[in-house]
């Protein structure tokens, strides 16, 4: 590897970059990749963030996504690229079911990795996947990007200041029409709704009140409409914490949302726009009346905090992210395959 130990401000004394590698060539690797790009070419990360490699089952379109975006090097087999020495980070960008199988291929060749959300099909995958990155020494953390934004802290600061008075109840919506992808209707890749878009409203409630903020989980109810191959389309799930707090997450890959969460406590309620990506928080008071705006930060695409952050562990030769430890991720995994298991729904391979 050309880089194992060492601390940022070393890299950027030494020229010495973490060489980002993506394996699959899908449209949220050319998200990933048109991060990376402009990470490369702002200041704040341009010292030690390069964009290296892609690697595709195909290699002409590997090649061609590589010279897209400017990519040192292109692989036309995941293996291959998982043995090249230069790689230091893989980003994980394909279906769920396939996450554990390559993730662990990428630590056992020596490649930190992060992998894309959900982090595996079930919480099974993910402790075998984790247990090959503790034997292996090597970084392995979920690329579940609102974890790594600035707006989770603020999210937080604000329910911690008790402005909003004691938290009562939460919800958290977030759909998207449907698109035709296969993945995301298909049980062999592990489809539906609850890990392409919910996982996003079950992590919001998990850190705007739940875990984040030392409760626990008392009561799960849940259910679903599948499509017709026997996949969520839609779902919702209601949590009771130990103090009495109700939380709702509901997801679609049916239809469209507003994407909204919505924190009320008994002194006023915030609204997070867009709880995939948030985009402002307003404050209300108990009258509906506005009390004012939390604007968060401009950014690149968003993702660049999860790719700083994975880079920054393998620069302090750390195993996980703060942001999204191993057990967090295991909690939210477990979390999901309660809820799959009270509607009844396994995937093929499991």
């Amino acid at each position: 590897m050309s880089m194992l130990n060492g601390r940022r401000d070393e890299a950027e004394r030494t020229g010495r970059k973490v060489n980002v590698a993506i394996l699959g060539a899908g449209s949220i690797a050319n998200t990933m990749a048109t991060t990376l790009v402009k990470m490369a070419e702002d200041s704040r990360y341009s010292s030690w963030i390069h964009p290296y490699a892609v690697a595709a089952r195909d290699k002409g379109r590997a090649e061609a996504f590589a010279a897209k975006y400017g990519f040192d090097t292109a692989y036309g087999s995941y293996a291959d690229m998982a043995a090249d020495d230069n790689v230091d980070l893989v980003y994980i960008a394909t279906p769920h079911n396939f996450h554990a199988e390559q993730a662990i291929m990428c630590l056992k060749a020596g490649r930190n990795v992060l992998v894309e959300k959900a982090f595996t099909a079930n919480a099974a995958q993910a402790r075998a996947l984790l247990n090959v990155a503790e034997e292996t020494g090597l970084l392995a953390t979920e690329a579940i990007w609102t974890r790594y934004q600035p707006s989770r802290d603020l999210i937080n600061e604000l329910v911690h200041s008790g402005e909003l008075g004691t938290i009562r109840s939460v919800r958290a919506e977030l759909s998207y029409e449907l698109h035709g992808r296969d993945r995301i209707t298909n049980p062999d890749l592990a489809g539906g709704a609850l890990l392409d878009v919910g996982v996003y409203a079950l992590n919001f409630i998990d850190m705007a009140v739940g875990a984040d903020h030392g409760r626990s989980i008392a009561d799960i109810v849940t259910t679903m409409v599948p499509y017709s191959t026997g996949v969520d389309a839609t779902n919702t799930t209601v949590l009771t914490y130990d103090d009495g707090l109700l939380a709702t997450a509901t997801s679609s890959r049916a239809v469209a949302s507003d994407r909204s969460g919505v924190i009320c406590g008994d002194n006023g309620y915030a609204v997070v726009t867009n709880i995939n990506n948030p985009e402002r928080i307003d404050v209300y008071n108990t009258d509906h009346s506005p009390r004012h705006s939390i604007a968060v930060p401009e950014q690149l695409t968003g993702y660049e905090y999860e790719v700083a952050a994975a880079a920054n562990a393998i620069l302090d030769g750390r195993t996980e992210c703060p942001e999204m430890p191993h057990a967090d991720t295991l909690r939210i995994m477990e979390l999901m395959d309660e809820i799959r298991g009270r509607w009844g729904l396994k995937y093929p391979f499991e």
